[in-house]
């Protein structure tokens, strides 16, 4: 009985030591995992890079859907305790302006209630968004259900809802504090195409939000934009378009274990054989015309005269993206204080664009080997010699395209896959992503109709082409 005893005593003795073993490794994984450097991809390109993916069917300020608006004044400030709909107000203003740029002002002194109508003239599922700075301390109810709130220092939360046209529905605003007012916009979310209809409405790409169907924000990826689509925050949907950085993120930050930083520097109605030239590109001939090297200009002139230089020049825009880049970089730890002291390290290059070469024969005749220097030429730049480099094809052109300008680009975006061969250094990591059979209609030009399906799916794609290369190593 006392040897067992004892035996009980050692192996708890043994376990616990194991255990404290087991948490010191645990605590010096997550050390280590705190200093790494953080994983910067810098995704460039023109307009479709920008990003033109709608989110909604777009907001617009409110009023004419609104009927017969009283703004009620009760005594005291809001308490959440109290039933407005029981308490006498001091006083009822009938508003003659609700919505627009200069609604009827409220007459304040105490808690602000506003009722009435909304009657709108097409059936669809519509979100709310009712002030604008403090008067969006509020809670709006829509046909007896609460469609926004938002308290006093906190985030908005807003259910959609259906309506049908022209049907009259009851409508209320409480305000929270004293800053109140009309203003306000209406959004209609049903519309195809638009990331709120798949996400909310179909159940697309659920990891886009809670479970309070809010739009989320990872904490493991960064969005910094610069020179196009400004942003700087956490990765999620945080304005009306997106690009395909939203898919790509959302990939990449599944698969690393370090933060990510996505780095977006783009511009749109750019070539990459005059506006993205990279440097070291020379000048060359084609149909009797001289075409300019990096930081040549115009952009040609015929061969024996001489150049007239204009306001641009070859590579201006290569030099205005990736210096703002490098501005970024250079500035890391003021730019991202939630980092500081971690450094980077360049990780990755994505690149869409061709639709401005197809429109010049010569620029499109000439696109794959400006875009083999491009590759060799960011590395180096970027002094990332091992980064993986992911190329997007335009989502119109088909494999089958007949001769001409859009098949000379897509052949040179897919010849400097690495698997095809034809460039023996790039094997394992340089991809092409052949878009077509993403696209869901449109082209380059039309921004793909504004689908954001398209832009997801390509986003994803190029992700997952990234994953790929660094699994490969």
């Amino acid at each position: 009985m006392i040897r067992n005893a004892a035996f009980r005593k050692s192996c708890r003795r043994r376990l616990t030591l194991f255990t404290i073993f087991v948490l010191a490794g645990l605590d010096v994984q997550a050390a280590d995992a705190a200093n790494t450097p953080v994983k910067v991809f810098i995704l460039s390109g023109q307009s479709n890079m920008v990003g033109a993916g709608k989110v909604d069917g777009g907001s617009s300020r409110w009023g004419a859907e609104f009927i017969d608006p009283v703004v009620s004044v009760y005594k005291g400030a809001y308490d959440p305790k109290a039933d407005y709909d029981v308490l006498e107000p001091v006083r009822a203003l009938k508003l003659g302006k609700f919505g627009g740029v200069t609604p009827t002002p409220y007459p304040g002194g105490g808690t602000q209630v506003t009722r009435g109508f909304i009657r709108v003239e097409e059936t669809g599922i519509y979100e709310f968004r009712p002030g604008y700075g403090g008067s969006m301390d509020n809670v709006m109810e829509v046909d007896g259900r609460v469609v926004h709130r938002k308290e006093v220092n906190g985030d908005a939360v807003r259910e959609e809802i259906r309506l049908e046209r022209g049907k009259r529905v009851p409508f209320k605003i409480t305000y929270f504090s004293a800053d109140a007012n009309g203003l306000g916009w209406i959004v209609r979310l049903d519309v195809p195409g638009a990331l709120s209809t798949m996400v909310k409405l179909k159940g697309m790409y659920p990891y886009l939000i809670d479970e309070s169907r809010q739009w989320k924000f990872r904490d493991d990826v960064y969005y910094k934009g610069v020179v196009a689509a400004t942003g700087s925050h956490w990765l999620g949907v945080a304005r009306g378009r997106i690009g395909p950085e939203l898919g790509f993120g959302h990939v990449v930050g599944n698969h690393m274990e370090e933060p990510v930083l996505i780095l977006k520097t783009s511009q749109g109605n750019r070539s990459l054989s005059w506006d993205f030239l990279p440097p070291g590109s020379k000048r060359f001939e084609y149909d009797g015309k001289i075409y300019a090297g990096y930081k040549e200009s115009p952009l040609s002139w015929s061969k024996g005269s001489d150049p007239e230089p204009i306001n641009w020049y070859a590579g201006k825009q290569y030099d205005d993206c990736f210096g703002a880049a490098h501005d970024v970089l250079d500035n890391f730890d003021k730019e991202f204080p939630h980092w500081q002291g971690r450094g980077y390290e360049v990780e990755g290059f994505v690149w869409w664009q061709g639709d401005k070469d197809r429109y010049n024969e010569a620029h499109a005749v000439h696109y794959e080997k400006n875009l083999v220097r491009l590759i060799k030429t960011l590395r180096g730049e970027f002094k990332a010699p091992n980064a993986k480099f992911v190329v997007a094809t335009l989502g119109q052109t088909a494999r089958g395209a007949p001769p001409g300008n859009e098949k000379l680009i897509l052949d040179g975006q897919l010849a400097v896959d690495g698997a095809s061969g034809k460039y023996p250094e790039f094997r394992g990591n340089v991809a092409t992503v052949y878009t077509h059979p993403l696209s869901q209609g449109g082209a380059s030009n039309s921004h793909y109709d504004g689908n954001s399906q398209t832009y997801m799916d390509i986003g994803e794609a190029i992700g997952e082409a990234m994953v790929g290369l660094m699994k490969h190593e």
